[in-house]
């Protein structure tokens, strides 16, 4: 009886561990920024699930609340580009880095992939793909169309939230959060994480290093970055903690060898 009682326990630790799963929001910040080339690069911070869509868009966001007239500004005279990313088939792994390359290209060749992992493809109908070597803020967000946001992710910027050029007033996101302004000086063109990518403890100890713009190298001199390849390495925890389950298996073997002696004793 105790033996069944056991492997009923061990079973159903298993159970949980195998069935946890990614979360509804995804957690992710941006990692890269090139206006050079038009591409940029994200980390996920906790898994992100099979086809989950994620949008980007470097058009202004107008300051109103989301489903109280908040709304992207895509105008006739400044109507920029809005993009969806399918993320795959299979769960991308928390701290994944995906790199998304030359998004002003419509007709890829296939040396020239726009996503390194699932799909990137243009939600809008823009006048004008890519990125702005000043003046450029990037939104990631989910929703239920490009246009129609529920709730933003994150955001990066060369130049001033706040300002005409992006503004984070009702996205819920926060400089030095989740949302990173990398203009010190001048306009950048390019930027990206330099930050450790191994030795913290846990997915969020990262989050504090990568929304801090003085772990990224960050080019004001109006170099030419368009064939710069930023750094892709995943970011990995110190140690994985053992799960409950093979603890308690553990635990039930030692008990077992507990039972068996004083049988043997008796």
């Amino acid at each position: 009886m105790l033996r069944k009682i056991l492997a009923t326990a061990i079973l159903a630790g298993l159970a949980l561990e195998a069935n946890a799963s990614p979360t509804l929001t995804p957690d992710i910040a941006f990692t890269a920024f090139n206006a050079d080339e038009d591409g940029w690069a994200i980390v996920n911070f906790t898994d992100i699930a099979a086809n989950t869509t994620i949008y980007f868009n470097d058009n202004e966001w107008n300051g109103l609340a989301i489903g109280s007239g908040g709304a992207f500004n895509n105008n006739s005279t400044s109507y920029e580009s809005a993009f969806s990313w399918n993320s795959g088939a299979s769960v991308i792994t928390a701290g994944s880095v995906t790199r998304f390359t030359v998004i002003d290209n419509t007709n890829p060749t296939p040396d020239v992939i726009k996503a390194s992992s699932g799909s990137l493809t243009v939600a809008s109908a823009p006048t004008n793909l890519g990125l702005g070597n000043s003046n450029e803020t990037i939104y990631a967000y989910i929703g239920s169309a490009f246009n129609a946001p529920s709730a933003f992710l994150a955001a990066i910027t060369n130049s001033d939230f706040g300002s005409a050029d992006g503004t984070l007033t009702n996205t819920g996101l926060t400089q030095g959060t989740n949302a990173l302004r990398l203009r010190t000086s001048g306009s950048p063109d390019f930027g990206q994480y330099t930050g450790a990518r191994s030795g913290e403890a846990n997915m969020d100890a990262y989050k504090a290093l990568v929304a801090n713009v003085a772990n990224w190298t960050v080019d004001t001199s109006n170099g030419a970055y368009a064939t710069t390849v930023p750094n892709t390495t995943n970011f990995k925890v110190a140690a994985v903690p053992v799960p409950a389950a093979v603890w308690l298996f553990g635990s039930a073997l030692a008990g077992l060898g507990v039972i068996n002696r004083r049988k043997n004793q008796l």
